[in-house]
């Protein structure tokens, strides 16, 4: 469940990895499962002390970026940089170097080094063509190190490499890549868009004639119809979700033709008085 929900539903995978700490502390397996429940909800201190004693018990020491990452978000950087330089690195394997690299290069722009981060990540694997599962991670942190450097110009061939390299869309290059060349995008499934562009296609019209196909006009509510006729006496009883103007016509018609029987009677009582 935690490896399930760890992307998707990160609070409630770390709460799965609790009860499998009560339920089996001992295996190693749990622990680093636990570690990076914690690690991904940003829990770092509970997360350090997960991965420890993941690797107390395994002996291995693929998580030790991770680990000095843990140290980053504890803000110690400089711990972070000391276990660069430690003979576990060698122990990794090519992936897990290149994420050593990563975890260096954001501990000295943590601590406003920037220049030293852009050459902390200069290495063979950064100059290769060849494209690795960690190869546009590593493009994209090289990009946004020389932005940092204030390297503005060469930053944007390198997002432009990394989402050439990022076929499953683990980095935000492309995105960054447009807004450095001034393009913007418009998100076709943001509801908050659709519900101001259908706001807009269904603004009642307020003019005589609209400019809808059969010529009506549709109005939304009572004080729509009274500013479109100017009849402030104008009433309609009935409730409806839109008025178009015959039926508006029909209204004032049938009203005008109370007026006049009203006046009629009126009349014919004024006569029986004078008689």
């Amino acid at each position: 469940m935690v490896a399930r929900l760890l992307d998707s539903e990160p609070e409630e995978a770390y709460q799965y990895s609790r009860v499998a700490l009560r339920l089996a502390s001992r295996v190693a397996a749990v622990r680093e499962a636990a570690g990076f429940a914690s690690y991904v909800t940003q829990r770092y201190s509970e997360a350090l002390t997960e991965f420890r004693a993941a690797r107390r018990m395994t002996g291995r020491a693929d998580l030790w970026p991770v680990m000095a990452d843990c140290e980053r978000g504890l803000g110690r950087p400089e711990r972070a940089l000391a276990m660069a330089g430690e003979p576990e690195v060698k122990q990794l394997d090519k992936a897990g170097q290149v994420e050593m690299r990563l975890v260096a290069a954001g501990a000295r722009a943590d601590m406003e080094q920037y220049d030293a981060a852009v050459v902390t990540l200069q290495s063979p694997e950064l100059a290769s063509s060849a494209v690795h599962p960690w190869t546009a991670r590593l493009r994209y942190a090289y990009a946004e190190a020389l932005i940092a450097a204030g390297r503005g110009d060469e930053a944007r061939d390198w997002f432009a490499k990394a989402a050439e390299a990022d076929t499953d869309g683990t980095t935000n290059a492309s995105e960054r890549l447009a807004e450095i060349d001034g393009v913007e995008f418009t998100d076709a499934l943001d509801p908050e868009a659709a519900e101001e562009e259908a706001d807009q296609s269904e603004a009642p019209a307020k003019k005589r004639g609209g400019d809808i196909a059969d010529d009506r006009v549709i109005f939304e509510d009572e004080e729509d119809v009274e500013e479109y006729y100017d009849e402030d006496d104008l009433e309609i009883d009935e409730e409806f979700d839109g008025v178009v103007p015959e039926r508006a016509k029909d209204a004032q018609d049938t009203k005008d033709a109370q007026d006049v029987k009203a006046g009629d009677a009126d009349d014919a009582e004024a006569g029986d008085a004078k008689s």
